[in-house]
């Protein structure tokens, strides 16, 4: 039978920021689907230009009160490439672990709060704090130790006041880091707590997959978040200095968030996408995890992209340890700010917890920033979440509308998103 089909979700819930879900399925056929961002220009690249370059990184970090550290440190790499800086392998490795805090928290945050209600047939975490109290509590207390990562190495988790270009200007005490290490080593339980309550729950199942493209940053000999050179599934590195010849944004007329495409057109990124490309790099405990929550690579579906945020936490974990460890053999020593060398063009790229973030900055020989480029993760996932609404609509339209409704909302929180981006209003109606 053909049917219709109007839905039309006002700022869907459990996600950070404010979109809109439009379906119109006529006689069987869709005529329309899109997911509209609602949120205030914001203005952050040319909020940029004419501030001296060791202000950037405080300014960018304000994107996101999220994504502070992948902010700012995508900023740093950009200021650093432009002006020939070089940090210490000792400022390099502090960066790296306020990078598994932010991970951990993000991944944990999105987990707890905004997926496991749809797992229990709650609208939010509230009911779950009287039903389920200790899922709660477990959430909280990963949290909490993810936010005392961060606040040790860059001063504070949200917005790091710690790192400058040329390194990094406060040290934690030894003391701090030999704390956290045993606390991070005593989350492995809480982790598995959550890969078992996972696999409990009842999950969804994306109909007619399909081969996706997957872009994240890949390295030799590590799972890439700071470090690394952007890479694709389909069989390419995009090489970092290159990487506006391949990721390219565009406008589309239903919102003022920019979408993105490759040559090869959609593509994905986030947890999903770096498991798939890092396979290999995953840790022990990260693979045993992936294989325990049914990730097979390559997989496909999107649904997915929550089981593989878990597997990150694991990793996460399993690497801030190994940090700590190199740490403390090196020892902590205080070491000047390395100076800048020149002035140019400078890219920095970073894997935030949602995907791949790109910086692009010019800076001139005063020190000034003369223009800048930012590429969200979210703005790369946007054209990626529209293709698979557009694929599960017609596979469920027989079922009833709540449920495609839920099927929906679903689909948009397995991708994360982080949607405080410039758009427009707007009031759609069916004829």
């Amino acid at each position: 039978m053909k049917k219709d089909l109007h839905i039309k979700i006002d700022e869907i819930t459990r996600v950070e920021g404010h979109g809109n879900v439009v379906i119109d399925v006529r006689n069987g056929r869709v005529k329309e689907i899109k997911l509209e961002i609602i949120e205030s220009p914001r203005f952050f690249e040319v909020m940029l230009r004419g501030r001296r370059y060791d202000e950037a990184q405080h300014i960018m970090s304000r994107i996101c009160g999220i994504c502070a550290v992948s902010h700012t440190s995508a900023s740093l790499k950009a200021v650093e490439d432009a002006m020939g800086i070089r940090i210490s392998r000792q400022s390099t490795l502090l960066r790296k672990l306020a990078f598994c805090g932010e991970t951990l928290q993000s991944h944990i945050l999105h987990l707890f709060f905004l997926v496991f209600p749809d797992f229990l047939g709650e609208g939010s975490i509230v009911p779950i704090l009287k039903t389920h109290p200790e899922i709660a509590k477990k959430g909280l207390e990963l949290k909490r130790l993810s936010n005392e990562v961060c606040a040790a190495v860059a001063g504070r988790h949200i917005h790091p006041i710690s790192f400058f270009p040329g390194g990094v200007a406060y040290l934690p005490k030894v003391e701090e880091l030999k704390r956290l290490r045993g606390l991070l080593k005593a989350s492995f339980d809480d982790l598995e707590y959550t890969l078992e309550l996972m696999e409990r729950m009842p999950r969804r199942e994306f109909p007619n997959l399909k081969a996706r493209e997957f872009v994240s940053l890949k390295g030799k000999g590590e799972y890439a978040v700071y470090g690394g050179e952007p890479y694709s599934s389909k069989g390419s590195a995009l090489k970092t200095a290159n990487y506006s010849k391949k990721i390219k944004e565009y406008i589309v007329p239903h919102s003022a968030a920019k979408h993105a495409r490759t040559s090869k057109g959609t593509y994905m990124v986030g947890a999903l996408a770096r498991v798939n490309n890092n396979w290999r790099q995953l840790g022990a405990r990260g693979r045993k995890a992936a294989i325990e929550a049914g990730i097979r690579v390559p997989a496909y579906d999107p649904y997915l992209n929550n089981s593989a945020q878990l597997v990150e936490c694991f990793q996460a974990v399993e690497d801030a340890i190994s940090l700590i460890d190199e740490l403390l053999d090196r020892g902590l020593r205080q070491e000047p700010l390395a100076k800048p060398k020149k002035y140019g063009r400078g890219v920095g790229i970073v894997e935030a917890p949602r995907g791949t973030l790109y910086h692009e900055y010019a800076i001139d020989r005063d020190g000034l920033v003369q223009s800048a480029v930012c590429i969200i993760p979210t703005a790369q996932n946007l054209r990626s979440i529209e293709d698979d609404m557009r694929s599960l609509v017609p596979a469920i339209i027989d079922r009833p509308r709540e449920e495609i409704r839920g099927a929906i909302e679903s689909l948009v929180r397995a991708y994360d998103p982080c949607i405080s981006c410039s758009t427009h209003m707007m009031d759609v109606r069916f004829e």
